[in-house]
């Protein structure tokens, strides 16, 4: 069916892809699918729905390499647009993923842009996104997986000005989070930080 609002990861743990969409053809719920690359070809189990509460997008996924857990992240059309975030696994036997524990909300107001990334210099998940809620500000939040579920820390402001069409990445060199964006206060310049 109809697919949009579409994130990728990959589980070094189980050498499986992980992606995220919401699907059109089932409410715009959000859903997961995980995928076995086989030479050129892909393969898939049966898909997942992780939030049923209304249109979900976007949707963002990364991969704890710790705790060896996929976090989805996104804004939850039923509720608001909040930002959340939930805890899956993947069960290489049959291409599954499960959710066994709630979402958590890591931003109250309306959420978009978001970006999973994970620093495995401090073995954190980290979350950046526009804050539609707090005049479309950049922002980040650092998130620990424990078990099935994650805990956040305190929101960050990394651009006060509109800020959209971000992006994110961990650099392991470095031992730094990037995120780029579109800065609205200066031109719509493209604009990178360092966390």
């Amino acid at each position: 069916g109809s697919n949009l609002y579409t994130g990728a990861t990959f589980d070094s743990s189980n050498n499986r892809v992980v992606i995220v969409y919401r699907d059109g053809a089932n409410s715009n719920y959000g859903t997961a699918v995980v995928g076995n690359v086989s030479g050129t070809s892909i393969s898939f189990g049966t898909p997942v729905t992780y939030n049923t509460s209304g249109s979900t997008d976007p949707n963002a996924v990364g991969f704890d390499s710790n705790s060896n857990k996929v976090v989805v992240a996104y804004r939850d059309g039923g509720d608001s647009d909040k930002g959340k975030a939930i805890v899956g696994t993947v069960d290489p036997s049959n291409n599954s993923i499960s959710f066994p524990s709630s979402e958590v909300e890591f931003n109250g107001g309306n959420t978009g842009y978001i970006n999973v990334v994970f620093d495995s210099s401090n073995n954190r998940i980290v979350i950046t996104y526009t804050d539609y809620g707090n005049s479309s500000a950049a922002t980040a939040i650092a998130g620990t997986v424990s078990g099935n579920t994650i805990s956040f820390g305190s929101e960050v402001v990394i651009n006060s000005n509109g800020s959209y069409f971000t992006a994110s990445t961990f650099d392991s060199t470095a031992n730094k989070v990037v995120i780029a964006y579109q800065d609205a206060g200066n031109s719509n310049y493209g604009t990178a930080n360092v966390l």
